[in-house]
């Protein structure tokens, strides 16, 4: 009986089509009791619940190379918004200093127009293109010239006074000399008592001189110097500048003042310059600017006032003259 029993290796059972069959009818089965009375809930969990961790571990590799990236991402990110900040930090700042140095002009363009109201001439507001670069004279570009009126001997001021004098002009552009320049020269008079004066670019650096009075003239430190109107050039009624300190020389007669403009060009880009009628104005009537060379170490201007000043201070006005042409 055991000879005649079918080896268990080659016993077949079966066939591949009846197999499938079964399948897909078991597969139908469970779809349809699945899907109308969800009695395989609980198994589909379990069956879920088994396979989450495996599930894990094929996302593992992913998820580690997502989280990378998303590390460098997030440090590219963060170094634009720094460098982002940064710019808008640099612009905003930019932006305050603009601000502030608008609102400055602005003031002071509100006192130029206040000034305008005190001085019967007409007025053209001028800018600094530049400050040439000299050691000897101190002078002031404008971004204005003949086409807008601007002639030479014509006054720059600002609120705090006297700028300085134009001394020469091209169509587009004009160059002022500076109350300090030593080349200028300005017919002035002290505040308190009227006593007429002559003010020159001191040979300090920025202060103003005032030569060529009696030694025993009523001036003192403290004094105000405003222009005279002597001259035509300069109206009656700016300021000039403030007496600091008076050396008197007993010996000559005669004195010197040293005083310190009231005007301050360097702190300012806007001017107004007054445009008197140069054309009417006779030569040497005032003394203004002189031409650069080795004529103009002393303004010719001078002379023409002392006698007055001898007269005031109540000394001789022939003796006073002739040492004054003597002196020059």
């Amino acid at each position: 009986m055991q000879q005649n029993a079918t080896p268990r290796l080659f016993r077949r059972g079966p066939s591949a089509e009846v197999k499938l069959i079964a399948l897909v009818v078991l597969a139908l089965a469970l779809l349809l009791t699945d899907s109308r009375w969800r009695v395989l809930e609980p198994l589909r969990q379990a069956v879920s619940i088994a396979l989450y961790p495996f599930q894990r571990a094929v996302l593992l590799p992913r998820d580690a190379v997502r989280q990378v990236n998303d590390w460098f991402n997030a440090a590219a990110l963060v170094r634009s918004e720094n460098e982002a900040l940064q710019r808008q930090r640099i612009e905003l700042a930019q932006v305050a200093t603009h601000a502030a140095q608008l609102a400055a002009e602005n003031a002071q363009l509100r006192r130029l127009l206040g000034v305008t109201d005190t001085v019967s001439q007409a007025a053209v507001v001028v800018e600094v293109l530049y400050e040439p670069a000299n050691s000897f004279n101190r002078r002031l570009v404008f971004n204005k010239g003949s086409r807008s009126g601007l002639a030479p001997g014509m006054p720059v001021i600002d609120e705090g006074g006297v700028v300085g004098q134009i001394v020469r002009v091209t169509p587009a552009t004009a160059e002022a000399a500076l109350l300090t320049d030593e080349q200028v020269s300005i017919p002035v008079q002290l505040l308190r008592n009227g006593l007429r004066l002559i003010a020159f670019g001191g040979s300090q650096p920025g202060k103003v001189e005032v030569r060529y009075f009696a030694a025993d003239a009523d001036i003192q430190e403290g004094d105000t110097l405003v222009t005279s109107g002597v001259g035509g050039l300069f109206p009656a009624g700016l300021s000039v500048a403030k007496v600091e300190r008076i050396e008197r020389d007993t010996s000559s007669g005669f004195a010197r003042a040293v005083a310190e403009p009231l005007a301050h060009p360097e702190r300012y880009r806007h001017f107004l310059v007054l445009q008197v009628n140069v054309d009417d104005i006779e030569p040497g009537a005032s003394s203004a600017v002189q031409p650069a060379g080795p004529a103009a170490a002393e303004p010719a201007a001078g002379p023409e006032v002392e006698p007055d000043f001898g007269a005031e201070a109540g000394g001789n006005p022939g003796k006073e003259a002739e040492s004054s042409a003597s002196a020059q």
